[in-house]
C-alpha cells in the first residue's frame, strides 16, 4: 500500500474530526468453540495468543453483522469498510458527512470519502474487461477502501505502461493510485494425477504422479528444461524416444497430493506395488477423463514416428491425445504413466503405459503417497551383473560409481539405475560417462 496516500488521507480526516475512535464490544460466543487447531494457527501467524486470537474471532463477527447493517441502511453513500491491525476496531467510511453519526450510533468509526463502493467497484471492473490488454508489468490491480482509490501495481520501471493503459480504459485519474510492486503472481495449484498441465511450447498433457518436489509424466511432453504452467514448473529430466518418461520440479506454492483425479472425485495413491498381467487397470487423463482395462502384456516394444520405445506396459483401455503422461492405476497402486497407442474412447484401442518404477529409479524419485511419509519404491529388478564389474546389459542394476565395457569402450554410471534396453551407454550421457 501507498504509505504516503494512507497518511495523507490520515491527516484529512483528523483535521476535519470526522474519525472517532470506537473500539467495538463483543458479546459473541462464536469462538468460544473454536477449533483449538485454528487458534494456534492464528496465534502463530499473527503473534499473538491464543486467547487473543479467540477474542479477536469474536470482535470479528461482531464487526461483520455492523457493516452489513450499515452497508445495507447507508446505500449508496457507502464508501467500504475496515477493521484495524487487532481486529477490534472498525471503520466505515461515508460520502455524506450526515451519515456519520449513523455510523457511530452502531460502534464504528466514522469518516468521509469522495467515492462509494459502488464507484471504485465500478472502475475496477472497466479495468478487468482490459485485462487481456494489461502490459506484463501490471501484475494486478485492485480496490483499496482506505486510501478511497483503485491501486493498479507496476513492476519497476512499468509505471508509464501502467498509466498508458489505464488511460486506454477511459478510467478517471482522480480515483487511481499506482504503487511501485515486486510481485510476480503464480497459481497455486494442487498437484493431482490426471489434471491437466499446460506443456512447453503450448497445448497440454496430464499429470501421472506427484512425487516428492514435482510429478512424473511422459517424455514426449516435452524436453529436459523446459517450462510447464499450471502447474509452473521445470522439466528436470525427459526421455524420448527409447523411453517416454520425465519428471518436472514445480515451483513454490504448488503442492504434490497423493491423489488421482477420477473424474469426478478423487482416489488416494498408496505405493507403486506392480500389478500381474490380467489385472485389472485405470488411467486418468485430462481429455478422457477416467477409463479402465487390462492390462495384457508387458515389456512390449512401440514403435512411434519419433522412435521406438521399449519396455512399456500394453493394455486395452482407451486414451486419446491430452491424455498422455496421466496416471495409471491398480487399486490404489500406481502402475504407470500415459505414452501413446491406436484407437480411441469411441471405438476402442491398444494404450501402452510407461512403468511408473522404472521412472522413479532412474531419476532417485519418491512417489507422494497416502499412507504417510513417501516411500522408496521397491526395486523389482534382479542384478545379472554385479555393479562395478563386466560387461554392459539390459535388466541390470548399477550403483553410483559402477564402471562398465560397451562396444569397446569404458563408462562410468552417474546415476543409480537398472537398466533397460535402449539405455545403451552411448545413448544415454545422463545415465553414463565415457571413460
Amino acid at each position: 500500500m501507498n504509505r504516503k496516500l494512507v497518511a495523507a488521507a490520515t491527516a484529512a480526516i483528523t483535521a476535519a474530526g470526522l474519525a472517532i475512535a470506537v473500539s467495538l464490544t463483543s458479546s459473541a460466543t462464536a469462538a468460544g468453540t473454536a477449533d483449538p487447531t485454528m487458534l494456534a494457527a492464528m496465534a502463530r501467524d499473527l503473534g499473538i495468543s491464543p486467547e487473543q486470537a479467540r477474542e479477536r474471532l469474536d470482535a470479528e463477527k461482531v464487526a461483520g453483522q455492523t457493516d452489513a447493517a450499515l452497508k445495507s441502511q447507508l446505500g449508496s453513500a457507502y464508501a467500504g469498510s475496515w477493521l484495524d491491525s487487532t481486529g477490534r476496531t472498525l471503520t466505515v467510511a461515508v460520502t455524506n458527512p450526515a451519515l456519520t453519526n449513523a455510523v457511530r450510533s452502531r460502534g464504528a468509526v466514522a469518516t468521509t470519502a469522495k467515492h462509494s463502493a459502488s464507484t471504485l467497484d465500478s472502475v475496477k471492473t472497466r479495468l478487468d474487461a482490459k485485462a487481456t490488454t494489461a502490459p506484463d508489468t501490471v501484475p494486478g490491480w485492485y480496490v483499496d477502501v482506505r486510501t478511497n482509490k483503485v491501486t493498479v501495481l507496476a513492476q519497476s520501471g512499468g509505471e508509464a505502461q501502467a498509466r498508458a493503459w489505464v488511460a486506454a480504459a477511459g478510467v478517471p485519474g482522480d480515483v487511481l493510485a499506482f504503487e511501485a510492486s515486486t510481485e510476480d503472481p503464480k497459481p497455486l495449484i494442487d498437484v493431482i494425477g490426471g489434471n491437466a498441465y499446460g506443456v512447453p511450447g503450448g497445448g497440454r498433457c496430464s499429470i501421472g504422479f506427484s512425487v516428492e518436489g514435482g510429478f512424473v509424466t511422459a517424455g514426449h511432453c516435452g524436453s529436459t528444461g523446459g517450462r510447464t504452467s499450471n502447474p509452473s514448473g521445470t522439466i528436470q529430466g525427459s526421455s524420448f524416444p527409447g523411453n517416454d518418461y520425465a519428471w518436472v520440479r514445480v515451483d513454490a506454492g504448488n503442492t504434490p497430493r497423493p491423489l488421482v483425479n477420477r473424474y469426478p472425485g478423487t482416489v488416494p495413491v498408496a505405493g507403486s506395488q506392480e500389478a500381474p498381467v490380467g489385472s485389472s487397470v485405470c488411467r486418468s487423463g485430462s481429455t478422457t477423463g477416467w477409463r479402465c482395462g487390462t492390462i495384457q502384456q508387458k515389456n512390449a516394444s512401440v514403435t512411434y514416428p519419433e522412435g521406438t520405445i521399449t519396455g512399456l506396459t500394453r493394455t486395452n483401455a482407451c486414451a486419446e491425445p491430452g491424455d498422455s503422461g496421466g496416471s495409471w492405476l491398480t487399486g490404489d497402486q500406481a502402475q504407470g504413466v500415459t505414452s501413446g497407442g491406436s484407437g480411441n474412447c469411441q471405438s476402442g484401442g491398444t494404450i501402452y503405459f510407461q512403468p511408473i518404477t522404472e521412472i522413479l529409479q532412474v531419476y532417485g524419485l519418491r512417489l507422494v503417497t497416502s499412507g504417510g511419509p513417501t516411500t522408496t519404491p521397491p526395486t523389482t529388478t534382479t542384478t545379472s551383473t554385479p555393479p562395478g564389474s563386466g560387461t554392459w546389459a539390459p535388466y541390470t542394476a548399477y550403483g553410483n560409481g559402477a564402471q562398465v565395457t560397451y562396444d569397446g569402450a569404458s563408462y562410468r554410471v552417474l546415476q543409480p539405475h537398472t537398466s533397460q534396453p535402449g539405455w545403451e551407454p552411448p545413448n544415454t550421457p545422463a545415465l553414463w560417462q565415457r571413460l
